[in-house]
């Protein structure tokens, strides 16, 4: 799964790296972005927008907003299927912006995981394949309506297979306007795009227990420990 991932970047460093058009709200780098939080994606609603939306999907049907610090992954395989996906897979996807993640990697002879930062060995921004939903809170209650999105994950490449059994999917920056267009209803064609992104691309590092604990958002979270 992808539990906890960054975004370190600020809006110029963005921009031009990933489409889109117009900025909602303002990038201030992230060191430790948890579920539940609010989070910067890239949507297309007439335009490519930059906006914050909540990680953990709320899909248009559930009865309350609980159900969303459950859902913050979606598998590839199975993405196609699963009643809580299918519509935001034909109408609702996302870029979900990051420069990092993390994953915590079994320690042999201990119960102890080791946390790993995994990123581009350019160190470059980049994007996970989401999608997104909105959801309509009961009684007229105050922001009635939440907006979130959750992450897509498949098998490991072989950095992260030594790692972690899953990895988030990151796409190229070729595909990144056929997954954000909403008139590509082709559900076969963008799941052939869920596929793990190329390892030799990709590094990885281990990094402090402070990651462990969400209220730690700075950049000792990806500091290299020995």
């Amino acid at each position: 799964m992808c539990g906890r991932y960054g975004e370190s970047k600020i809006l110029a460093q963005v921009k031009g790296k990933v489409p889109f058009f117009r900025a909602e709200s303002a990038l201030k780098p992230r060191y430790n972005i948890a579920p539940t939080q609010m989070a910067p994606v890239i949507v297309n609603q007439g335009e490519a927008v930059l906006k914050d939306m909540r990680w953990g999907l709320i899909p248009f049907w559930a009865k309350d907003e609980e159900i969303g610090n459950r859902m913050i992954n979606a598998r590839a395989e199975t993405v196609r299927e699963k009643p809580s996906f299918r519509n935001s897979l034909k109408r609702k996807r996302c870029l979900v912006l990051a420069d990092f993640f993390y994953e915590w990697q079994k320690i042999p002879g201990s119960t102890r995981k080791q946390p790993m930062c995994i990123h581009l060995k350019d160190q470059e921004p980049f994007v996970f394949a989401g999608l997104w939903d909105t959801w309509k809170k009961p009684d007229d209650a105050k922001d009635a309506e939440v907006e979130s999105y959750i992450i897509i994950t498949c098998e490991p490449n072989d950095l992260m297979r030594p790692i972690h059994h899953r990895m988030p999917v990151i796409l190229k920056p070729e595909h990144y306007d056929q997954w954000l267009d909403p008139k590509n209803e082709d559900v076969d064609g963008l799941a052939k795009l869920l596929v793990p992104f190329p390892e030799k691309e990709m590094a990885a590092h281990p990094v402090s227990t402070l990651v462990n604990n969400p209220r730690f958002d700075d950049p000792r979270c990806i500091e290299p420990v020995g």
